[in-house]
């Protein structure tokens, strides 16, 4: 127990500290770590660096793999763009065995009173991230000063020091590296509770080789199991995971091992914690170069190890999203901003759907925008549901804003939706009682409707270029709708006290017309979210 409890806690700490470390980076860099993502082409350099620079953010490879999984199985991210970040994942990685070969021990405890003390009388959220990164970093060397002094006993057990020689078998090695990776779920842990072990004199670099390959494969069971009910797509993402680093360590074991090894020894003797870090780095870039170029085939395996059609997104959920982007809130509410502006995409044609309907007196099209209905009232769901899960993810308070307006974006375009509903229901009226209308109050319609669309498309465009402008148009747009509409319904009443008008169909054309100024009142509110948030960043 004087053993376990000691390398028990500090690996807990050391994971804590970690994923403290990787929220506070997250959180000061959310916005420009949506944008990496975003910046993504087939050009696979460039997916390499944007692999690498968001795992050295969030800390985590498999974090980053899991994600690339969860956009290819929202159809966002393609095998050739995944196959680049993936590998740059695995070089981003070794941020954290080169931090822990610092040695950075006795400057831990500063670390973190210096944080706590930021933390407590900070009132910028920017200093409170950069209060959880020093923590964060504080926990973690702190947990392996904890290992470090939990293992020094070992070196004198001679059960435990018979099984270290054992491990001079790269295969075994091999197993060891995997079996602990896959428990733990980090390969930054294993490989920091290596260095700890290498620390107190109890492995050599012969013997860390083997292990830390094993750590880069066990790394792929987070992503392999992340994959389980995703499409066909996301399974060989996972896949060219597990065959890029399987193909690594085959490469490294047979011919690469020597020469590295030489490399490692010549660059830092005597540092057998440093040693272990950079064979970590040189193994992965080495892998990338090496593997890079012949990418394609990566993928073309992967294919044939799930074999199959690629299956497509289905258009009446959701497109963008997907429950393992969470991990990464920045990057799930711009996933989350894509798929409102979808959703209005959806609305706006069942609005035009409906007004086509009532021009032409369609019953089959009536029928078309009640089914549209449903898809909308659908995403409106699950785009909800997500936003309830995510809302448990570590986020800022100006994060946390920005989810509460999409809930409120979301449940107006979900009312835009209803009223191109509404409308169809009163075609149908239209239809069956064989209703007539004067030109000059199909006239008006066109008119009306057609501010109303525009006034809904303005909103759209605004939500979408966070634009101040467009976001004003709205408002003034909105208003002279509801100038047309008190106009209108004066027209209508004078058009019936002239029996120029049928009741019947009057009681329509005022429906239609309360609809339609409801449509630009909701399309009023979105557009005054986006000038609150421009307000509140100014």
């Amino acid at each position: 127990m004087n053993i376990a409890l000691p390398v028990l806690g500090g690996l807990g700490l050391f994971l804590y500290g970690m994923n403290l470390m990787g929220t506070g980076l997250e959180k000061a860099t959310g916005e420009r770590l949506k944008r990496l993502i975003e910046i993504l082409t087939n050009n696979r350099v460039m997916g390499v660096i944007v692999g690498a620079l968001v795992t050295m953010v969030i800390q985590s490879s498999s974090g980053t793999t899991v994600m690339v999984i969860g956009f290819v199985n929202a159809g966002i991210m393609t095998l050739s763009q995944a196959v680049g970040v993936i590998m740059g994942a695995n070089i981003g990685t070794t941020i954290t065995a080169q931090l822990i070969a610092f040695n950075l021990t006795d400057f831990a405890p500063i670390a973190v009173a210096i944080g706590v003390a930021i933390w407590l009388v900070a009132s910028r959220k920017r200093l409170k991230h950069i209060a959880e990164i020093l923590i964060g970093f504080g926990i973690l060397f702190i947990g392996m000063d904890m290992m470090g002094s939990g293992l020094k006993p070992l070196a004198d057990n001679p059960v435990f020091t018979n099984i270290i020689v054992s491990l001079r078998d790269p295969f075994l090695g091999i197993l060891v590296g995997l079996g602990l990776t896959t428990i733990i779920q980090s390969s930054s842990a294993s490989i920091g509770l290596l260095q700890a072990l290498a620390g107190q004199g109890l492995v050599d670099i012969n013997i860390a080789f083997p292990i830390l390959f094993g750590d880069n494969i066990g790394t792929t069971t987070t992503a392999m199991i992340s994959s389980i009910g995703a499409n066909k797509t996301a399974k060989r993402a996972a896949f060219i995971h597990f065959l890029f680093n399987v193909i690594g360590t085959i490469v490294f074991m047979t011919v690469l091992r020597a020469p590295i090894e030489a490399i490692v020894l010549r660059i830092s003797p005597g540092n057998i914690q440093r040693q272990i870090a950079n064979a970590h780095t040189l193994f992965n870039l080495i892998n990338v170069i090496i593997q890079l170029p012949f990418a394609n085939l990566l993928v073309k395996a992967a294919i044939k190890l799930v074999p199959g059609e690629e299956e497509v997104a289905e258009e009446v959920g959701l497109k963008f999203l997907d429950l393992r982007i969470i991990e990464t809130p920045s990057i799930a509410l711009g996933q989350v901003a894509k798929e409102i502006l979808r959703m209005g995409k959806i609305v706006e044609e069942n609005l035009s759907k409906s007004a086509e309907a009532f021009r032409t007196r369609s019953e089959e099209m009536t029928k078309e925008v009640f089914a549209q209905e449903q898809v909308i009232n659908r995403i409106e769901k699950e785009i909800v549901e997500y936003l309830v899960k995510l809302s448990n993810a570590p986020m800022t308070d100006e994060q946390h804003t920005q989810m509460n307006v999409f809930i409120n974006v979301v449940n107006d375009l979900e009312r835009i939706g209803d009223h191109a509903d509404n409308i169809a229901e009163l075609t149908l009226e239209v239809i069956e009682d064989n209703l007539p209308f004067s030109d000059e109050a199909m006239s008006e319609f066109e008119n009306i409707f057609s501010k109303s669309r525009q006034v809904f498309l303005k909103t759209l465009e605004s939500l979408r270029d966070v634009d101040f402008d467009k976001a004003r148009e709205v408002q003034r747009l909105e208003d002279e709708i509801d100038s047309l509409v008190v106009e209108y319904r004066n027209n209508h009443i004078d058009r019936l006290n002239k029996h120029l008008c049928q009741p019947s169909s009057g009681v329509i054309f005022l429906d239609i017309l309360s609809n339609l100024e409801r449509v630009s009142d909701h399309s009023s509110n979105i557009s005054l979210y986006v000038l609150d948030k421009l307000k509140r960043q100014g």
